[in-house]
């Protein structure tokens, strides 16, 4: 490690990431964000309809959660994250997707544009695409009625069926060379919570990252999805295990990267009760289990930011000592 202040590639999208990165800003300032770039829902599907540009949306979110934490980084957040409101054509766009879409469209570099607007926010770390170039997921789910086929990020992320299979249009992408330096020079590596099928699995369908991240000497840790199952009936059923356990999560993943392995396993308190089957398991792969209080107890199917900060932080003095 890095003395006190591990360099840290964090991967997935949206509101996991978003969470994952909060709570990373706590322990060190040299992360890197690693976005899925494949979403083709809202604001973020409203422009890829109408320029050749990646999704802003989980870029945006990003680099909202990495801004200076002083009075100009937190109002340049909040506009950031300002959505439109009106009956007319500009309604539901947020001000952070339509600058981005604004500095790629006059022929900006994806990353320099968003080197750009992480300048002005002052942001804490770097913000990089996924790939080279604007992607779509594509899924097949079999279910009580047979097989079918989705595509579109928001599609897959919120169908109902067992995940068979799994790709990206197009097919093996190339990874940002920044993002492939990034990797290699980690001391941590960083994964979920977040949509399984549509944030997390993607970035193992990028044969270069994937690669990457197999021969990586950093420490790897996995953060799972918290377990809606236990929250109140107003909840219950929102969060993103869509029956899957634990396990079988983490099997997904090994199913795509065979030869990634995770040091650490991340649980919230609420999977305590699958402990003993999570530990067995990771005994056969030489991961730890790390249990701890994450729920957002205003948002219970959402992490604590500050929570995952105080374990981060608990493990990080551990990995120092070691």
């Amino acid at each position: 490690m890095s003395g006190r202040n591990p360099r840290v590639v964090a991967l997935g999208g949206g509101h996991g990431l978003a969470a994952t990165l909060s709570a990373l800003r706590g322990i060190t300032s040299d992360i890197t964000a690693i976005v899925t770039v494949a979403d083709n829902g809202g604001s973020s599907g409203r422009l890829r309809e109408e320029f050749s540009i990646y999704p802003p949306g989980d870029l945006r979110m990003a680099l909202a959660a990495l801004c200076s934490d002083d009075e100009w980084g937190r109002s340049w957040a909040q506009i950031m994250q300002y959505r439109f409101q009106s009956d007319g054509d500009l309604n539901g766009h947020a001000v952070g997707n339509l600058l981005l879409a604004a500095l790629w469209n006059k022929g900006d570099d994806p990353v320099s544009g968003l080197d750009r607007v992480g300048s002005l926010l002052k942001v804490i770390g770097r913000v990089l695409p996924m790939s080279q170039e604007p992607l779509d997921i594509e899924a097949t789910f079999t279910n009580s009625t047979g097989r079918f086929i989705v595509k579109g990020q928001v599609q897959v992320a919120t169908a109902k069926g067992r995940l068979e299979s799994l790709r990206l249009h197009p097919e093996n992408p190339s990874a940002r060379i920044e993002s492939i330096a990034a990797i290699t020079d980690a001391d941590w590596i960083v994964m979920g919570p977040g949509s399984w099928f549509s944030s997390v699995l993607p970035h193992l369908l990028v044969p270069q990252q994937r690669e990457a991240l197999i021969a990586s000497k950093a420490k790897k840790f996995l953060i799972l999805n918290l377990d809606s199952t236990i929250s109140n009936s107003s909840t219950s059923n929102l969060g993103e295990y869509a029956g899957y356990t634990p396990i079988e999560h983490i099997e997904i993943l090994r199913q795509y990267a065979p030869g990634l392995r995770f040091d650490y396993i991340i649980a919230d308190e609420s999977l305590v009760g699958q402990g003993d089957e999570i530990e067995k398991y990771l005994s056969s792969t030489g991961g730890e289990l790390v249990v701890g209080d994450l729920r957002d107890a205003s948002a219970l199917i959402h992490h604590d930011p500050r929570k995952l900060t105080s374990l981060l932080a608990h493990m990080a003095r551990e990995l120092l000592v070691g």
